[in-house]
């Protein structure tokens, strides 16, 4: 990202602030703006779209999962390195609800959040060839089955209770092995 002058600094991260505490789901640039104390010309100047936004929101999430995905390539024994980072990444999703639009976002983004997830899908799928190969995974899960499986993993902690996600989690990864 280009380098913005000290008031166009300060008004992005008071857009941030403000988003911040908005359900990303119902994020409307409008309300935003009302909230951040700005014109909305400014939000949409910073973000032209609400998902340019939710994007921005998870940047630091999704470099988390990134580290976490190139940690998991260094354990040697690749069930236990796929089924860490995926159990990370299941702990990050409970974290920020703006991680699953990003991942699960159709378009490429060109920008440093974009990069950071194309490298996190492509090491993703490094892991879970290695954890196949390995015998840690059923051979016919896809990476796309396994994210909406993640995602919906997350989605079922939430209507529940915290107390669920151990069980939750639990059940997806013995899912997860050959039968």
């Amino acid at each position: 990202m280009p380098q913005l002058r000290s008031d166009a600094a300060r008004s992005r991260e008071r857009i941030l602030a403000a988003a911040a505490d908005h359900d990303r789901a119902s994020l409307r640039l409008n309300d935003v703006a009302r909230a951040a104390g700005v014109g909305v010309g400014t939000v949409y100047r910073h973000f032209p779209t609400v998902d340019a936004l939710v994007e921005a929101l998870a940047a630091d999430t999704v470099r988390q999962a990134l580290t976490a995905a190139r940690t998991a390539l260094s354990t040697e024994d690749p069930g236990r390195a796929f089924h860490g980072f995926l159990s990370t990444v299941l702990d990050l999703l409970l974290t920020d609800d703006g991680l699953q639009p990003v991942l699960l976002a159709e378009e490429g983004s060109s920008t440093e959040v974009g990069r950071a997830k194309t490298e996190l899908i492509e090491t993703a799928a490094v892991l879970l060839d290695r954890a196949q190969r390995a015998g840690a995974v059923r051979p016919e899960l896809t990476l796309p089955q396994l994210m909406h499986l993640a995602c919906g993993a997350e989605h079922a902690v939430r209507l529940g209770t915290s107390d669920d996600r151990g069980t939750i989690a639990a059940v997806l990864l013995a899912g997860l092995r050959p039968a």
